[in-house]
């Protein structure tokens, strides 16, 4: 049997007497990805990450959620012309009635998505990322088999590289050298349990990881998938992410404090690091559409 017919057929077996149902007392159907993605005032990467979603030849229905944060460079006029995009706008920089907007939370953000998603996956991008062929298919075949053996998974990590500067694809251990996802999938009865992202304690950093610790202590496992790849743009000197970088600090503080004790220790060794893969992207997926 082919690897696309075994893909074909671990799909129907375990969707086949799901399908369209939904987790009790919720709208979220066991059969469907919700796609998220937060977005500000990057129009053409925006719509180069959209596209990779298209074409991902995703096997399951799918929704596409788009929070953007007020752009004003043609994002959202694009953006409500897309018909297969739910799109929220919820402005968050410059004025209003001659008073500053102030700025929500990453956390804040997010939540709008992952809340608004009714998909039984949740699949959490950034607005500069391209998905690399059957990344999301081969994310939900390693939780199929993983649920099937009885593991209780919060999350899917996918192995990402930030283009140009880095040559390798790896996924991340945070605090206690537990895995977390940078880009990937969460379970939205995980989200659920832990009650989402923390919308108060970061600014833009820490509140991914902060996530994922938390489903680590309510008993779920964050796993990697080694056939799910991204690629992740990355410039330094752009005016957005400067912006964000500039409340690092501030939110790496914030992180080791809440979880002093528990998963970070003054004086024990380190745990973060990070798990490299070999894999080569043949088709130079990056190169062709940002270089």
């Amino acid at each position: 049997m082919s690897l696309i017919n075994l893909i074909n057929k671990l799909f129907h077996n375990f969707h086949q007497n799901t399908k369209h149902q939904h987790l009790e007392g919720t709208s979220v159907r066991k059969d469907f990805i919700s796609i998220i993605i937060a977005s500000y005032r990057r129009k053409d990467l925006l719509q180069k990450t959209i596209e990779s979603v298209r074409n991902n030849n995703i096997k399951l229905p799918f929704e596409i959620i788009v929070v953007d944060g007020g752009s004003d460079d043609g994002s959202i006029e694009w953006l409500i012309r897309q018909k297969d995009i739910i799109t929220i706008v919820q402005h968050n920089r410059g004025e209003f009635n001659g008073k500053p907007i102030k700025r929500k939370s990453w956390g804040y953000f997010m939540n709008l998505c992952f809340k608004a998603a009714q998909g039984f996956y949740v699949l959490m991008l950034s607005d500069d990322c391209l998905l690399l062929p059957e990344a999301v298919n081969n994310a939900i075949e390693r939780y199929i088999h993983l649920e099937g053996a009885g593991k209780k998974i919060g999350g899917i990590a996918f192995y990402f590289r930030n283009w140009p500067d880095e040559d390798r694809y790896y996924v991340q251990k945070t605090l206690g050298g537990k895995l977390m996802v940078n880009h990937g999938i969460f379970l939205k009865d995980a989200l659920e349990s832990v009650n989402y992202a923390d919308e108060d304690r970061y600014i833009f950093y820490k509140a991914d990881g902060d996530l994922c610790l938390k489903m680590w202590q309510a008993g779920y496992e964050i796993v990697d998938c080694q056939t799910s790849f991204i690629e992740h743009y990355y410039d330094p000197n752009e005016a957005v992410r400067r912006t964000n970088n500039a409340v690092l600090k501030q939110d790496r503080t914030a992180y080791k404090k809440k979880w002093e004790g528990i998963y970070h220790f003054k004086n024990k060794p380190n745990l973060k690091g990070k798990i490299y893969s070999e894999m080569q992207d043949k088709n130079h997926t990056a190169q062709k559409n940002w270089a």
